[in-house]
């Protein structure tokens, strides 16, 4: 006969030891912060160990308890991978799908129906967001992340680096202070995304321009909104050579000086690890990193410009 802990109380110490807080793990597992507290006294006595060292505003793992905790995460991730494989419909055609709002706008919509014509009984349900993906509490399946790849628990698949190049509308090439070389840039407004002004430091040493004082600096909150800043003629933006190629392609952005700055960060296929994919994830990964496989200078084709008064 096996001597092991109440199931419940593996859970709840888990859950206090991820948050570092009874309270957090009440929340999460909706029950009260009493009940957790009960049902962690009452594994610390079955064990004979104190797991926890408790104070006013959160409680640490002891020695024992980080020991104690490896082999137990290891055991309820076993369960609930064996469950999910059990119970779960790996024939589905649905896929739910949570994307950055850049990616999605710039690249992934305007191919859609590239994938509709190869998949047509897959449904993608797919929603823009910025932030990380909880995939043990989210009804998501997949999901496209930006950044060094640096998360855990997750399956992670690469799909291209992000390359910044200089993107403004062709106006700026005719205006007063044409741009002809890098240092021209000191006569026009810099766009740049506001966690990240470093990136136009970085692009201009790289240029050989060295640190030039702009006329100009706007400050915007994402790429995506820079990139539209950029449209609308307000700067010159850093943006990303994949993303921008339609409007590089029909002309409502230009590139003046084709210099590309490595960001070292990367645009990421995830999904929760050990998932059993189904029908429809299978599909959308092969075509995905499929589709990423295409030369930048074969992009989807250019948007017609549309010439007013005509």
């Amino acid at each position: 006969m096996r001597r092991l802990p109440p199931l419940n109380s593996l859970r709840m110490f888990e859950a206090s030891a991820r948050h570092s807080s009874f309270a957090a793990a009440a929340e999460e597992l909706a029950v009260t912060a009493s009940a957790v507290s009960h049902q962690i006294k009452t594994l610390e006595e079955y064990l004979g160990i104190s797991l926890f060292s408790r104070n006013r505003r959160k409680v640490e793992l002891t020695a024992a308890g980080e020991q104690y905790l490896t082999a137990v995460k290891h055991a309820l991730d076993e369960i609930e991978v064996a469950t999910q494989r059990l119970t779960a419909n790996l024939d589905t055609n649905v896929v739910n799908i949570s994307v950055a709002p850049n990616f999605l706008i710039r690249w992934l919509m305007p191919r859609m129906s590239k994938f509709q014509e190869l998949y047509p009984d897959v449904e993608l349900q797919i929603n823009a967001s910025m932030g990380l993906i909880d995939f043990s509490r989210s009804n998501t399946d997949m999901a496209v992340y930006f950044g060094n790849g640096d998360w855990e628990d997750i399956e992670m698949h690469f799909l291209r680096n992000v390359m910044l190049v200089p993107v403004c509308s062709p106006f700026l090439m005719r205006g007063p202070h044409p741009l002809r070389e890098p240092a021209d840039l000191r006569h026009h407004t810099l766009i740049y995304v506001s966690k990240r002004k470093y990136e136009w430091d970085n692009w201009l040493e790289l240029a050989g321009a060295g640190f030039i004082t702009p006329k100009n600096s706007l400050a915007i909150s994402s790429g995506q909104l820079a990139t539209a800043a950029a449209l609308d003629g307000l700067g010159i933006a850093l943006a990303d050579s994949t993303l921008t190629s339609r409007e590089v392609a029909s002309g409502r952005l230009v590139v003046p000086f084709d210099i590309k700055l490595d960001t070292h960060k990367a645009f990421y296929l995830v999904y929760r690890k050990h998932r059993p994919l189904t029908v429809g994830m299978k599909a959308f990964k092969e075509w995905l990193m499929s589709e990423m496989q295409v030369q930048d200078d074969d992009p989807v084709p250019a948007e017609p410009e549309v010439i007013l008064g005509k």
